[in-house]
């Protein structure tokens, strides 16, 4: 089933996600990531303009702590392998914000912030393209 939400720029995390070794009975890696990522999101105005969106299972179970970002007419990537930590949060949104700025969804590697560096696991055309 699909649910609507703003369009607009986004990161959209895995609810599900577990970590290899997370404990079963514990809260899962994913929700608590989310919540780390919805309090940094609220905190600080920067991020004002990046919606932070809650899907169960991404499907990229084996990375556990799993994001996706996109914005409308961009190209988007799926990040994981995160630790769900305010570290974690804010290099993603801090990447966000850069990504939603720029033209195509492309952002220039010396922009990258040093906590999603090694975390990109694909990038995604946005609908009607292809990327070069």
């Amino acid at each position: 089933m699909l649910n609507p939400v703003d369009p607009g720029p986004a990161v959209v995390a895995c609810s599900t996600c577990r970590r290899p070794g997370q404990d079963p009975a514990g809260p899962r890696d994913g929700a608590r990531l989310i919540a780390v990522l919805e309090r940094v999101q609220a905190s600080d105005p920067a991020y004002a303009g990046i919606a932070v969106q809650a899907m169960p299972c991404l499907f990229a179970c084996s990375e556990g702590c799993t994001v996706h970002l996109r914005a409308p007419g961009k190209i988007g990537y799926v990040l994981g392998r995160f630790e769900p930590d305010e570290d974690a949060a804010r290099a993603i949104l801090d990447y966000a914000v850069h990504h939603a700025a720029s033209e195509e969804g492309r952002v220039p590697f010396s922009d990258w912030p040093q906590g999603v560096k090694g975390h990109f696991i694909v990038r995604v055309p946005p609908a009607g393209y292809i990327a070069q």
